[in-house]
């Protein structure tokens, strides 16, 4: 278990300084930005416990706020999709599977995790905009910047992904 929490520690970091240092500053066609992080609520292995999964998200979501200058709309995203993920990880994986299966390209597969991210990540996308524009006046503009971050961010997590599976 200490070696978990470290390597969730060592991924807690290298998500928070490449998305504050790179990643806030893409704008791919003034509209999709990725949101690389909620990469790092997506892996939590099944039986994690809720509430380490919840203070972790929630602190890194705070710790991405107070560099980007977006009071708390980060934490809050994040703790919501943390709260979120064992519910919809629970709808991918066999109720006979592993108490403690890790959340991975490789131990899932690939129709199972695609499905499992891409879920997820547009939803944070979705609560993320939402929460941000504070307002449905333009949604089209919402929905557009939503699912460009979205498919932006995935393609991203899947790069990752599938370099870490190896």
């Amino acid at each position: 278990m200490a070696i978990e929490l470290l390597n969730r520690l060592a991924m807690f970091v290298a998500l928070f300084v490449a998305q504050v240092l790179i990643l806030n500053h893409v704008h791919l066609f003034d509209v999709a930005t990725p949101l690389l992080y909620v990469y790092f609520a997506i892996t939590f292995r099944r039986g994690f416990p809720k509430w380490i999964m919840l203070l972790s998200c929630f602190l890194l979501g705070l710790v991405i706020d107070i560099f980007s200058s977006t009071p708390g709309l980060a934490a809050g995203c994040m703790t919501l999709v943390a709260f979120v993920q064992p519910y919809v990880l629970e709808t991918v994986v066999p109720r006979d599977s592993a108490a403690d299966l890790e959340v991975s390209l490789k131990s899932l597969g690939t129709n199972k995790f695609c499905f499992l991210s891409s879920v997820i990540t547009v939803f944070f996308c979705l609560l993320f905009f939402a929460v941000e524009a504070f307002s449905f006046f333009d949604w089209l503009v919402w929905l557009e910047r939503a699912f460009t971050s979205a498919v932006l961010t995935w393609i991203l997590m899947m790069a990752i992904e599938s370099v870490r599976s190896r």
